[in-house]
């Protein structure tokens, strides 16, 4: 499970509801985004309380755990979050300690993708926020700063996971020694395509071209391997780059390879991901798509293999309305939605056949993608249905997923918290 989605979660819900304009009034609206603010300062405050300098907070037993890479990784993560709810001198103080005490050069073993994502993208996106927070930055900023230099180190400890015959990167590298002699060639699609973001914005601020080439060398071997009917599988390998699991959707394991063609697309100006994105397209709606459902099917037969929706699928109507598809985004939401309603959360699987949860697959994590394309749909229709969808998701979370320190995952089926992250 990705760690930290609750400041994904509330950051998302806190500038929907910055930017809302409905048949809510001023005064609710305000209310709203206050409360918000106010569970992430709880959980924050709950962290540094229970948990520093560990990476994560343990919400039932108020503990810290250390589990990516023992980077103090919330407070990595709660940079941005921290700098979008105004909370200025507390980005400031955090941006100090961790410059104070981050220290790539560990004997430790780290996931590539977690460490993208999360201290690369992290370090970045506080980087490049910093001058508004009053941190002091340089007159060559954004080009140079004390944060964008954590997150090249960073990067380039991961780079030893691109030297293979593929230039796909492995899972895992020792922040030391490189790569593990044990290491398994074998890797999730998203694994593999989830680079460009963060590696395209260091290298176009740094000027250093190497992380951008390696991001799109492993995007390029991906598209190279798609099969006859132009679909990707969930696992291959990075050494032979033959597929090991072949089932195709835009769910977990593959979910985020064609989030970040569009993102890195836009982003960086690059029309060949937006163009392998719309190919992508194509035969998603031929193979995947089933009555604004998306389910599992074979990759090379494009038969269904599983007529399931998977809560990290959330993310898909928000994609679709970067890309101008608002119909079929809204469609797709309002399934989603329904689920929400029947269960009071989001699913890790839902059998869209039989309506139901699939078992011993009812927790909800925090995930955020629901929210992300909630709050990207508002800003793109301000369809007020929408600012009720997020309201509701606040108000079930506040009720069940709060603890005395923090939020935890809940199971949908007792709706009560369940599991300690």
């Amino acid at each position: 499970m990705e760690k930290g989605m609750w400041l994904r979660l509330f950051s998302f819900l806190f500038i929907f509801l910055t930017y809302s304009e409905s048949l809510f009034s001023n005064d609710e609206i305000i209310s709203y985004r206050e409360r918000v603010r106010k569970m992430f300062q709880f959980s924050y405050e709950g962290y540094l309380n229970h948990a520093y300098p560990y990476d994560e907070l343990q919400p039932l037993t108020c503990d810290g755990v250390d589990t990516w890479g023992s980077y103090s990784l919330t407070l990595i993560d709660a940079l941005d979050t921290l700098a979008v709810m105004g909370n200025y001198t507390e980005f400031n103080r955090v941006s100090g300690l961790l410059l104070d005490t981050l220290d790539f050069d560990e004997d430790i073993n780290v996931s590539v993708f977690e460490t993208n994502i999360r201290v690369v993208g992290g370090l970045i996106s506080a980087h490049l926020m910093s001058r508004d927070t009053g941190f002091q930055v340089s007159d060559n900023w954004p080009c140079e700063g004390p944060l964008l230099d954590l997150a090249e180190q960073a990067a380039k400890k991961i780079l030893a996971a691109f030297d293979t015959k593929t230039g796909m990167p492995y899972g895992t590298v020792n922040l030391m020694y490189g790569v593990p002699k044990d290491e398994t060639p074998v890797t999730c699609t998203a694994g593999v395509g989830t680079f460009i973001v963060e590696f395209g914005t260091l290298s176009r601020l740094t000027g250093n071209s190497i992380f951008e080439n390696a991001a799109i060398k492993a995007l390029e071997a991906l598209w190279d391997r798609r099969s006859e009917i132009g679909l990707v599988g969930n696992h291959i390998s990075v050494q032979s780059g033959k597929w090991t699991a072949i089932d195709g959707g835009i769910g977990a394991g593959i979910d985020s390879y064609f989030e970040y063609l569009v993102k890195g697309g836009l982003l960086l100006g690059n029309s060949r991901l937006l163009d392998m994105f719309h190919e992508y397209e194509k035969v998603i709606e031929t193979f995947i798509k089933k009555d604004d459902w998306y389910m599992w099917v074979n990759m090379n037969k494009g038969t269904v293999t599983a007529p399931v929706f998977q809560s990290l699928e959330a993310f898909w109507p928000g994609l679709q309305s970067m890309v101008g598809k608002i119909d079929d985004a809204m469609k797709s939401l309002h399934n989603y939605y329904q689920v929400w309603q029947q269960l009071g959360f989001l699913p890790e699987f839902y059998n869209i056949i039989h309506g139901k949860v699939v078992d011993k697959r009812y927790g909800y994590p925090l995930r955020p993608e629901l929210a992300e394309s909630i709050m990207y749909l508002y800003r793109a229709t301000k369809d007020p249905f929408l600012l009720q969808m997020g309201r509701d998701m606040l108000e079930s979370i506040e009720k069940v997923a709060k603890t005395s320190c923090g939020y935890t995952s809940v199971s949908i089926i007792t709706n009560v918290p369940f599991v300690n992250f």
